[in-house]
């Protein structure tokens, strides 16, 4: 094929055209994850917050809400990048993919995105015991009681129904025995019990972070669903095995482990479909 003979002008035009690619490809790179979560944000005609909790600040994305709901969704982030390696941890936490700020955007139901502390804003305290050792902590539960509340008296609302994603789920059952709002709870790829995950990987215990399990007589009355990916190796479905076992018999709870998901993939793709499953809750 013969090749076409530019003239100097088109040849620069086409140069030029290329370098801004590149360029814009550059930009979108260096982008910081909360420049990243405000360009989704924008897509999706969300509006980015940062609530006054104490002690730490959280970011909130809040689509508009009219009618005002009665039950609010409040999709619960997960860990984050908390290690920047194996031994060092992350500088700063905030998710570098924006998995549940995107199911969150797209959830046609009224639902709200609430970020971990220290991700995406980062106050002079944050240190990184709040995304290790202690993400599970009191002080990290208080801050995200504290945005519900918040919530809660902005808009009215009777109840919530928590989603948590991967270490986000382990809150979202913290949250709904520490609350008499929380109507539901339903994970994805759920860190249900932060002991047994940790002892699974041959890791030490996450000194300072609370367990669930230590709860479950007040866990057991809290509706619950959670689905895992049956390719998932961060939180395996052996620890929802472990996790069933650990609750008993006469609990509100249903589960499924899901074909051709892991823990980051897949889940765009399978949970436009169960999140508007009512939750079947048939006692033993």
């Amino acid at each position: 094929m013969k090749t076409a003979n530019l003239g100097p002008l088109r040849r620069v035009g086409v140069w030029l055209q290329g370098a801004a690619l590149l360029l814009g490809a550059a930009l979108s790179g260096c982008q910081s994850p909360h420049q990243a979560l405000q360009a989704l944000a924008s897509r999706h005609a969300v509006q980015l917050e940062t609530l006054p909790t104490l002690p730490f600040p959280l970011t909130v994305g809040i689509p508009p809400l009219r009618p005002m709901p009665s039950r609010i969704r409040i999709y619960l982030e997960g860990d984050g990048r908390a290690w920047a390696t194996s031994t060092q941890p992350s500088l700063d936490p905030s998710p570098r993919h924006l998995l549940v700020a995107g199911l969150a955007f797209g959830d046609p139901t009224p639902s709200l995105y609430l970020a971990r502390p220290c991700q995406f804003v980062t106050p002079l305290d944050c240190r990184s015991a709040l995304w290790t050792d202690r993400r599970f902590s009191k002080e990290v539960l208080d801050s995200l009681d504290q945005a519900l509340t918040l919530i809660k008296t902005r808009y009215g609302n009777q109840d919530f129904e928590l989603v948590g994603y991967s270490g986000g789920a382990a809150l979202a059952l913290l949250l709904a025995v520490r609350r008499d709002d929380i109507a539901l709870v339903q994970t994805l790829a759920g860190n249900l019990s932060p002991r047994q995950w940790a002892s699974l990987h041959g890791l030490s215990p996450l000194n300072g972070s609370l367990e669930p399990l230590d709860q479950r007589q007040r866990l057991a009355q809290i509706p619950q669903r959670h689905l895992f990916g049956a390719d998932d190796r961060v939180v395996p479905p052996v620890l929802l095995q472990r996790y069933r076992e650990a609750m008993g018999t006469g609990v509100c709870l249903q589960s499924a482990v899901l074909p051709e998901v892991s823990h980051s993939l897949g889940w765009e793709q399978v949970w436009p479909a169960w999140r508007e499953q009512p939750l079947d809750c048939v006692r033993d």
